[in-house]
């Protein structure tokens, strides 16, 4: 797929989920563009066309390529895909560059723009509450069993969680949907253990808020928001949010 085809993509998500439209502020580099949220004018993306050597690539042809902030927790691991670098031009600890030449698809760029959304927001006052998509495997823990004794359980601590956070666990497969929405009640709880399947040194409390059926947030319908797999912790989109937002009440069956 050619570069302007995928750019134009990228700013077409941008636009429908974000109201988000490309600045272009260098008139000496009209090809570059940013684009800021509308409530803090903070930039989350920044669109230029670079020589590939500055990527550390071997060859010096121009690329398209698109700057976003990330969770530093998650940027090693980010940085080991193919075609996702050390931020070009920003600071490296806590910005990412992303090839638009299709060596990353479209379906694993929008839930990096979401997080770069999301981390922009800033903090006007106190925590800022977010909201997590989280894996697990049924084959590994039984969570409909504690759910029903407790109503709450304990999971392994993911990234920057806070109280007050929402997080929806992902049921792998053979159910491959969202299942639970959980309340996070407490977070950060030194808790040393480990197994065949698992190594935790903290944990996190979560309260039991909502069940869907399995037939309501499949694997297909994420995809349809931008989520193309879930293998860790990660950002619900905000499009996704909205299908969501309506009001809630205790889950007690």
């Amino acid at each position: 797929m050619a570069d302007n085809e995928i750019f134009g993509n990228v700013l077409r998500y941008i636009k429908d989920n974000f109201c988000g439209e490309p600045e272009y502020l260098w008139l000496r580099d009209p090809d570059s563009c940013i684009v800021r949220r509308q409530d803090n004018q903070k930039w989350y993306a920044v669109f230029m066309t670079i020589s590939s050597s500055k990527l550390g690539l071997e060859d010096s042809s121009p690329v398209r390529v698109m700057n976003l902030k990330c969770d530093p927790l998650m940027a090693g691991s980010l940085r080991c895909r193919k075609g996702i670098f050390p931020a070009y031009h920003m600071n490296k600890n806590s910005w990412i560059t992303i090839l638009l030449d299709g060596t990353v698809p479209e379906d694993e760029i929008f839930p990096l723009i979401q997080m770069s959304y999301g981390l922009t927001g800033g903090k006007a006052s106190g925590n800022v509450r977010k909201s997590w998509l989280v894996p697990a495997n049924p084959a590994y823990y039984d969570l409909e069993q504690d759910f029903r004794k407790n109503g709450m359980i304990n999971w392994k601590q993911t990234g920057k969680v806070s109280p007050s956070d929402d997080v929806f666990i992902y049921m792998a497969a053979p159910v491959s949907a969202v299942i639970y929405r959980c309340k996070v009640t407490e977070s950060d709880i030194p808790c040393i253990y480990s197994d065949d399947n698992i190594k935790m040194k903290k944990i996190m409390k979560l309260k039991l808020v909502k069940r869907y059926d399995k037939d309501f947030l499949t694997r297909e319908k994420l995809k349809e928001y931008g989520v193309s797999a879930v293998r860790g912790a990660r950002y619900m989109p905000e499009s996704l949010l909205e299908l969501l937002d309506m009001p809630l009440e205790e889950d007690n069956e």
